[in-house]
């Protein structure tokens, strides 16, 4: 489950900084490979938190949240650890 975790945050992270280049052709190689499988939870989470400021604040969310789980259930004191 770490893997995975570590796995989805770089891939939230390259999305991260794809926000940055806008003219980023996310349907080809390399960047499609952190488009398609964040894409799915990153649409609905635009719907619920609008941009600040023009920035799409989403992908941020989403590597909170994943740190946020990662140490819920891994952590030192963590659900799957006791």
């Amino acid at each position: 489950l770490g893997p995975l975790f570590a796995l989805s945050t770089i891939l939230f992270i390259v999305r991260i900084v794809m926000t940055w280049y806008p003219s980023v052709p996310y349907t080809k190689l390399p960047w499609v490979l952190a488009y398609a499988p964040t894409e799915p939870l990153l649409k609905p989470t635009r719907a619920l938190v609008p941009p600040v400021g023009g920035v799409d604040v989403s992908p941020i969310i989403w590597v909170g949240m994943i740190s946020f789980m990662n140490e819920i259930l891994l952590g030192k004191q963590g659900l799957l650890v006791l």
